[in-house]
Order: structure tokens, then sequence, then C-alpha cells
């Protein structure tokens, strides 16, 4: 499926960025360079007699005004506690969040650092303090304006999206739309049974979204803060086999230990986020392919091979939920 209606994003060049940043005192040097990023557009910017800014412009239309101002003032109160997560800039009136030309964006300073490797247990240890004080600050009170990490929405929503839109080749319409309920099915039972804490949580805890520097990881983009049951910070960051994703994730758990406590029945959730992780991002994919850079970005997306995976990796989903939970030694 083709779309070739202008996209809001058309309207943001290089003149419209550079104007918009200037309209909170900054003078740009006219040096600005794309940075990797599709949800939002994100920009590094030259300042003149002044170090970088990374500026964001969130999507139109994704996130309200409410929203983005509850995910900054969750990083303030981290930072403020000298969590080491990267919080928006603010201008002389204290403002976090500024509009142009009907864009939202905000502005935060540039956080030097490489990915952490997950195969330092002592890296891990450290992200695991890090994400046990994110944690205990997030459990002292509910978002009002975030959403919730859901089934009704990762999954749900997910998969009537996908079945109205004609992106699923005819052909495998029957294999993924039983597929697919059978997962739901037993995600809810496995939701039910885990009986989890929703809690404040960063959201999208990958490694990407971390930068490692003077041995402190450092946390960044909670863009997709919302309440969610805790590992849902913890399971992405596991990789290799059965065994040594229980090594990493024993060492995470016992520096997170230190600053909150973590309930195991959480690990038998583990499966079930990611197959609604799985559904989510092919419905995201899908909702974003009018946006010209998910084509160009994306080239395998709305092909039939593509779809043909899609329902193996969900198929292997469905037994991978009814294994045992990860052992944390």
């Amino acid at each position: 499926m083709q779309f070739t209606q202008q996209h809001p994003y058309d309207a943001l060049v290089p003149d419209t960025v550079i104007d918009a940043i200037e309209t909170q005192g900054l003078i740009s040097d006219l040096r600005i360079y794309p940075l990797n990023s599709y949800e939002n557009r994100v920009y590094q910017f030259g300042v003149e007699d002044g170090q970088p800014i990374i500026a964001k412009f969130y999507r139109p239309g994704r996130w309200s005004r409410e929203q983005i101002l509850e995910e900054h003032q969750f990083s303030e109160e981290l930072q403020d506690l000298e969590i080491s997560v990267v919080a928006p800039w603010k201008n002389k009136q204290d403002e976090t969040l500024f509009e142009y030309q009907g864009f939202q964006f905000a502005l935060y300073p540039r956080q030097g650092g490489h990915a952490p490797e997950l195969g330092d247990l002592d890296q891990l240890l450290s992200i695991g303090r890090v994400l046990g004080r994110i944690h205990q600050m997030g459990k002292q009170k509910p978002f009002d304006h975030r959403p919730t990490l859901d089934i009704q929405s990762y999954g749900v929503n997910s998969r009537e999206f996908l079945l109205s839109q004609g992106f699923i080749p005819d052909n495998l319409i029957p294999a993924y739309e039983s597929l697919s309920q059978d997962l739901i099915d037993r995600v809810k039972i496995r939701f039910s049974e885990a009986d989890a804490t929703w809690i404040r949580s960063h959201g999208d805890c990958h490694t990407s979204n971390i930068l490692w520097r003077y041995d402190t990881p450092h946390f960044l983009d909670f863009d997709d803060a919302r309440m969610a049951p805790a590992v849902q910070d913890l399971w992405m960051l596991l990789s290799g086999d059965r065994a040594q994703q229980s090594l990493q994730l024993s060492e995470i758990l016992e520096g997170y230990r230190e600053f909150s406590d973590f309930h195991p029945r959480e690990l038998h959730l583990i499966e079930s986020l990611r197959t609604l992780r799985l559904m989510h991002y092919s419905a995201w994919l899908a909702r974003r392919w009018s946006d010209p850079a998910f084509p160009k970005a994306f080239p395998w997306f709305n092909t039939e091979r593509y779809w043909s995976e899609h329902i193996l990796s969900l198929r292997e989903q469905l037994a991978a939920i009814d294994e045992p939970a990860l052992e944390v030694y």
C-alpha cells in the first residue's frame, strides 16, 4: 500500500528548524545535522559561543501538550535526584516545550557516550542501580496524562488496524487473524496471573537509549514514557541464549534491588511483553507509512516476505509465552 499525500514534516525544512530554535534566544551557527529518528525529527545544531544542542520536533498529533509536559516533568524529577537522565533545556521562563508554525519542540543538551556493553556485568550492575532509582521515583505517583502499556492499545488495536488497512497479503490474513487472536488470549492470561503493578517507566529502555560515559549510564529519550510493569524497562536489555539472559538479568536485578523492590512474578511477563511489542511495531510501521521517511528506511516492510516472517515470529512467541520464566541467580 502506497500513499502520496503531503506529510506535515514536509514543512520542517532547515530554515524552519533554525528559526524555531532562535525563538528561544539561541543563535545558530547554521551547522545543523539530522539525527537518526523516525517517530520524531531530531537535529543537532551548533550554537554561537556555546555547546551544540539537540532539538526534537514532536510528531504532529501524537502527543498532547499535557502528555509532553508530563514526560518532561518526570525526567526533571529524576534529574533533581541526581539520577543520570538527559532532561530538557529550560529557557529563562523555565519553559521546556515550545511551539513554532504548528510544531511542538524541545531542546536538550548533547550527551556524549556510547552504547553499554551487555556482556560487561559491571555495566549491567550500574544500569540496574540507576533503573532501581528511576522506578523508585516512578512508584511515587501515577502519570495523569501519559498512556498505559496495555493489551488493548498494543495488541488488540494493532491487530484490528492491520486487518482493516490492507497491509497483510490476502493469502496470509487467515493465519495472522487466528494466530494474533490466540496470542492476545494467552497474553491476557499471563497478565492476570502476574498481577503486576504498573508504575511510571521509561517505556522504551533499550541500549540505544542509554549512553555509557565516565563509568555511568545516562538515560535519554523518555518519549515513550508510560505506565507499565517494572520488567518492561528490563527485558529489552537482555540478549543471547537463555543462560546468557539469566546471567544478565541477575546482574541487573542485583543492582536494581539496592534501590527498589522487584517481584519475581513479573518475569513471567517478559515473553508477553515481547509479543505485544512485535505486534505494536508492525502496526506502528503501517500507521507511519504515509511519512516519506518510512518507505525509504524500511523498504522491506509491506512485502509478502515480511509478513510471512512476522507470522513465523508470532508463532514462535506462542510457544515462548508458555516456557518457564528466566531464572535469577
